[in-house]
């Protein structure tokens, strides 16, 4: 039970995350009366628990809609008649499956070979979807590794060409791709359509005539040292015929969303030569389907379309969301803001942007019904992960009704920490927003030690959303500060780019403004400080404690340390004088001056090392850097590897022992040294 014998809340344990439900993907019914929505939890065999539920509009319990543990991103038909959602039940072949919407039994609609199903969309005549798939090569395949085995062959090799091989939590695909098929709804016959990307990296959306889809992708043979060759096509759903849209332009565009009225393309991205980083706002476009003529929609306003706010409950999601209103009058966006979520709108002729939602919470656009009259959506905040919600769609306002609750009861029996926001300024005049835990049962007068969260990306944002490890610091009896330096997202794009390939700069001034608000606080023991953060926040980190020994303890989790050999181990790898001027093999001068190994000569903070031998993106190597150099120079050090199996978003995604296990680690170390007795 949550309370103890007497009745009393008790702390939030690392073992919580055992008990915590997940709600995400809601989608609304044609009329509007239902959700669907994907919920995810632990279940006996430390594995997660994916299943569709729905729930009713007017209210009432939500009900269970599948069971076989593997299902998700359900969407409704165009008439509201079936459901199709993706299904890993029937290893190793994930495939669609399709079901009445009143219920019963789900049959396989598609019979794919082994590989990876993404995106679909139903054709709004309902009779065909449109699927995003990437088969398997042949001799990796379950049958192929099994015959191996029989005879005791030996693993192949990976025989590469392009730098495109391998993703970060995808694995290694070597030489497959993504393609664009077309299933029919009926039979589940599929055939091939589109398969021009060299990376097989694309999004689409039908046309409303269900005649054509919109794509938009890059063709270039060099498309990943080009990727502002992107462009909008149109694909003849019958002949598979491709054809430019007219008129376009260089820059990056993706969230393709066709209007309802057939007339206009709209689509994220951002004109002209950027690189992959993301350091300038995604804008919203709109493009006449006729003429090519292209308007950008917030080009006057100073938001970005993909900014994510980040959270340990939830993988962390960079994309673009958009929705066009049914009488494609306006569009839908949500994007994040001051460490907050909202859903927020702006005609498609042009306009003001309209914030449809306002208050410390992360609001989370679904889809609309078809009347315009209601959309779904998740909420959430600091003291709650997100449950479904319906909103009444007004001109000014989306006015929300909650309708899960699948952690209220367990959470009311926790002692959860309640942040309090305030705002900073740095020396050169930039002011920071920042968010400060106390521990929840803090004597009056006493001073608690204190634990600075630096976040990755590094162009994303912290804020509003349940953070469980910030839940469990505080209840360990730690003050938790967290803030976006320059080089978030959420406070225009001047705040973001200003760290465009100069890390260390004005965002380490930030850090340093933050850490000497800590120790000013009377509830702060400032000979008590430690500081931490993941990927981006490891690279800070590390930045940190080559840079002052203020702190008495630090945790470097899946770092960045050395810019020089990441430019060629990440499966991101940078290219030449883009977001950082030179390169690693002749031009190296500007990576190596803003690399964390440089100045790792200087650190003398006890140090713990996170990372997983799986991640893709921070190759373990990073972090290996670090240990051998503190431990060569006699730091306090230790070094905790994840194995193979495990990714850069292991605290986030990863088996559930092991994200205990991490946070048990980070008690453990800060036990050792943030203990009275132990800070300098």
């Amino acid at each position: 039970m949550p309370r103890n014998s007497k009745g009393r809340k008790r702390p939030v344990s690392p073992d919580d995350l055992l008990k915590l439900h997940l709600i995400g993907d809601p989608q609304i019914s044609p009329d509007g009366k239902r959700i669907l929505f994907s919920k995810k939890h632990v279940g006996d065999k430390n594995d997660y628990v994916s299943n569709v539920w729905v729930v009713d509009t007017a209210g009432g319990e939500a009900r269970q809609f599948t069971s076989s543990g593997k299902d998700g991103h359900a969407r409704w038909s165009p008439d509201g008649s079936k459901i199709a959602f993706t299904s890993g039940r029937d290893k190793p072949k994930a495939q669609i499956f399709v079901m009445s919407s009143g219920g019963g039994e789900a049959h396989a609609l598609t019979e794919f070979p082994e590989g990876s199903v993404g995106e679909f969309k139903w054709s709004p005549d309902g009779k065909s979807l449109a699927v995003s798939f990437r088969p398997l090569e042949e001799e990796w395949a379950e049958a192929a590794k099994k015959e191996r085995e029989s005879k005791g062959l030996s693993t192949p090799a990976r025989v590469i060409d392009d730098l495109w091989y391998r993703l970060d939590g995808d694995g290694y695909f070597n030489t497959a791709r993504h393609h664009l098929y077309i299933v029919e709804a009926e039979t589940g016959k599929h055939r091939k359509v589109f398969d021009k990307s060299p990376f097989g990296l694309f999004s689409f959306d039908w046309s409303p005539d269900s005649k054509k889809l919109a794509i938009a992708s890059n063709l270039d043979k060099q498309a990943w040292s080009r990727p502002w060759k992107d462009r909008l096509y149109l694909l003849d759903a019958k002949s598979g015929k491709l054809s430019l849209v007219p008129g376009q332009v260089d820059g990056t565009k993706t969230a393709v969303a066709w209007s309802p009225n057939g007339r206009m393309i709209a689509y994220a991205g951002r004109n002209g030569r950027q690189s992959l980083w993301g350091a300038l706002n995604d804008q919203l476009f709109v493009c006449d389907v006729a003429t090519g003529n292209t308007r950008n929609l917030t080009e006057g306003e100073d938001y970005c379309l993909g900014s994510a706010t980040l959270s340990d409950t939830r993988e962390a999601g960079f994309g673009c969301n958009i929705r066009w209103a049914p009488d494609s009058s306006r569009i839908f966006m949500g994007f994040g803001w001051h460490g907050e979520g909202h859903i927020s709108a702006v005609p498609a002729k042009g306009g003001k942007i309209t914030f449809l939602t306002k208050g410390p919470a992360e609001y989370m656009l679904g889809n609309i019904s078809d009347d315009g009259s209601k959309m779904a959506m998740t909420v959430g905040d600091f003291l709650e992960p997100n449950e479904v919600y319906v909103g009444a769609i007004r001109k000014d306002a989306i006015v929300a009704t909650r309708l899960t609750e699948f952690n209220k009861k367990f959470l009311a029996g926790l002692e959860l920490a309640k942040p309090t926001m305030t705002w900073l300024t740095s020396p050169s005049g930039t002011r920071v927003q920042v968010w400060s835990v106390k521990p929840p049962n803090l004597r009056p007068g006493a001073k608690a030690p204190a634990v600075l969260e630096i976040h990755g990306g590094p162009h994303a944002q912290y804020g509003v959303p349940f953070f469980h490890e910030f839940q469990v610091l505080a209840s360990a009896g730690y003050a938790v500060f967290f803030s976006n330096p320059r080089g978030s997202k959420g406070y225009g794009e001047d705040h973001c780019n200003s760290i465009h390939g100069a890390w260390g700069g004005v965002d380490w001034e930030d850090v340093q403004t933050v850490a000497e608000y800590m120790k000013s606080r009377p509830f702060v023991d400032p000979k008590r400080m430690a500081v931490m953060g993941g990927s981006y926040g490891g690279y800070m980190t590390n930045w940190v404690i080559g840079h002052t020994n203020m702190f008495a303890a630090a945790i470097t989790d899946r770092c960045v340390s050395n810019l020089v050999s990441m430019s060629g181990n990440s499966d991101f790898p940078l290219v030449p004088d883009t977001y950082w001027p030179g390169n690693a093999w002749s031009k190296p001068e500007t990576l190596w001056d803003q690399s964390p190994m440089k100045y790792m000569g200087n650190a003398k903070t006890p140090t713990l090392i996170i990372h997983s031998e799986g991640d893709l993106r921070c190759n373990v190597e990073q972090s290996e850097q670090v240990f051998t150099a503190l431990k060569l120079r006699g730091v306090p050090t230790r070094f905790v590897r994840y194995p193979q199996s495990t990714s850069h978003g292991m605290s986030r995604s990863g088996p559930p022992d092991l994200r205990i296990h991490r946070l048990n680690q980070i008690l453990d170390w800060y036990k050792m040294y943030l203990a009275k007795g132990k800070g300098k």
